[in-house]
């Protein structure tokens, strides 16, 4: 890391400006943002895997992050990422916490410890259970307050558009804390 680059507070603050005003709705919340982003950043660059979960509504942003986070457009290293229904299909079918334990036992067998939960989606949703039960967990979350969690209202009218324009933010710092163009540890 060079001595000269930006925290990713500051760093997110100048690309949110540089949007034209696209991004004008995070400036004001740039640091509910930098925190936990910066916290999953730091994982994901230490080789944890990624494992993805979004409520029902937003199946179509799951399958788009997906499919274009490790894109061959794209000039960096590929990242672990799944998605929780790919390790268990049958996850939306989970009714108990002692369910909820066992899969979690499974995933840390198999993962080694070495993962996050990604989740985006209602709070209230029953599929955010088990991310909600790590410290590590990283979410976009709609409509609670939640340790390491982006807060966005689900009644939104907006929202979709807000999701991608996250997204396309948390492609472009991955990119730069790659690439040493931010430190977001600091």
């Amino acid at each position: 890391m060079s001595d000269y680059a930006p925290d990713f507070a500051q760093w997110s603050l100048d690309t949110i400006r540089d949007e034209d005003g696209a991004l004008s709705w995070l400036e004001e919340q740039r640091f509910e943002w930098s925190t936990p982003t910066a916290l999953a950043i730091e994982q994901i660059l230490q080789g944890k895997t990624l494992i993805l979960i979004t409520d029902e509504k937003r199946k179509w942003f799951e399958n788009y992050i997906l499919s274009s986070l490790n894109s061959d457009k794209i000039d960096r290293p590929i990242l672990s990422i799944v998605s929780i229904d790919s390790i268990y299909p049958h996850y939306n079918n989970i009714n108990s916490g002692e369910m909820i334990d066992i899969l979690d036992d499974m995933i840390s067998l198999s993962y080694k410890d070495n993962y996050l939960f990604w989740y985006i989606g209602s709070g209230d949703d029953k599929r955010s259970d088990i991310a909600k039960r790590r410290d590590n967990s990283y979410f976009w979350i709609f409509d609670e307050d939640f340790h390491n969690a982006f807060k966005l209202k689900s009644y939104d009218t907006h929202l979709d558009i807000k999701l991608l324009q996250l997204y396309r933010l948390f492609n472009s710092s991955l990119n730069a804390a790659m690439f040493g163009e931010i430190d977001v540890n600091s």
